[in-house]
């Protein structure tokens, strides 16, 4: 034998040999996939160890016939939810080490959305995941002969093994109980974009609590998620001491208290103020908004959990339960008092 000859590298045939395992295994057990037992886990990592093997990822690729790249579909928009959702999908997925190719649809439009996902394909992702502002370009995606997993962060009340979700709706009906039990009898409703999934999902949650408590549902005025439109709609809003309104999303109620304020309306003294998202500002805001909070690191974590089932575990995948959101009380809603609480004098 030529001891001037290289040993040859060790490849992942060699670490199953070794720890007496399949090459299956094996590459559960490099790909960090859940269901190994530890012990088998255990036998792999000191045979890779001893025979000095590290897999390279043009070796994964071409015994996996994947890139270990997920294509992921972001709306359009710069909002709070949709982008705080595509950044803890990318944390959660380089955890698991996959990388992310991100590609922005240039509207809502199902066909847009649908052109943006042929183009992701084209670059040979192993999943597409989609944030969805509409829910029904769900429908135009699934057309398509995809070929690998589809994965859709999207509010709908019908339930998908497609589809993981926050409950905008329960968290609706606690943000208009909570304003109900502080003894408002007329909860009003700021809403989002007629189209956007999210905002129909909370108007839903609204009329549902206001109807089983038999308080009247006045038609909501519409906004865009933005300040500017909370402050314009505050101008117009027909609003009355004792009020209460429930805000589709904290945004929109920041520019609702200044115009509340300019209206001579204070919060929470003349009018109790609840948001939706928690976003970083609202709990230092005059006064601290009371909100919904969503946990979004949970919902990245639940999307690249339901894309690995399907890559790795080639399980069939399951309708999930939506994750909940969270009522956060501050100092915005306030039980309901007599007018002459404030610093107006009670006339005779």
């Amino acid at each position: 034998m030529d001891q001037d000859k290289p040993a040859r590298a060790a490849n992942i045939f060699d670490v199953a040999r070794l720890a007496g395992v399949s090459h299956q295994t094996v590459s559960r057990v490099i790909n960090g996939m859940p269901n190994v037992r530890p012990a088998t886990k255990e036998r792999v990592e000191q045979a890779m160890k001893q025979l000095r093997y590290s897999p390279s990822p043009a070796a994964r690729a071409l015994v996996t016939r994947r890139t270990r790249t997920l294509g992921l579909v972001t709306p359009a928009v710069a909002d709070f939810g949709p982008t705080s959702i595509a950044m803890h999908f990318n944390i959660a997925a380089r955890a698991a080490r996959y990388s992310v190719d991100a590609a922005r649809s240039a509207d809502a439009e199902p066909a847009t959305i649908r052109a943006t996902v042929e183009g992701l394909l084209r670059q040979r992702v192993d999943a597409v995941v989609l944030i969805l502002t509409d829910a029904t370009a769900l429908e135009a995606v699934q057309a398509l002969d995809l070929n690998v997993p589809l994965v859709a962060a999207a509010s709908t009340p019908r339930r998908s093994p497609q589809v993981v979700q926050i409950d905008q709706y329960r968290g609706a009906r606690a943000a208009v109980r909570h304003l109900a039990e502080l003894g408002h009898a007329r909860v009003l409703h700021l809403a989002g974009p007629e189209r956007a999934s999210d905002a129909s999902e909370r108007e839903r949650g609204w009329r549902d609590e206001l109807a089983e408590r038999r308080l009247e549902a006045v038609d909501p005025l519409r906004g865009d998620w933005s300040a500017r439109s909370g402050y314009e709609m505050g101008e117009r809003l027909a609003v009355e001491v004792g009020d209460a309104i429930f805000v589709a999303n904290d945004q929109m109620a920041i520019g609702l208290m200044s115009a509340l304020r300019h209206r001579g309306l204070e919060v929470p003294r003349d009018v109790s103020l609840v948001g939706f998202d928690d976003i970083p500002e609202a709990a230092y805001l005059y006064p601290p908004l009371t909100t919904v909070r969503q946990d979004f690191a949970a919902l990245g974590q639940m999307m690249v959990q339901k894309v690995l089932v399907a890559l790795e575990e080639d399980g069939e995948p399951t309708v999930d339960t939506p994750l909940p959101a969270h009522l956060i009380e501050r100092d915005s809603a306030r039980e309901r008092r007599p007018r002459q609480d404030s610093n107006l004098q009670p006339t005779d």
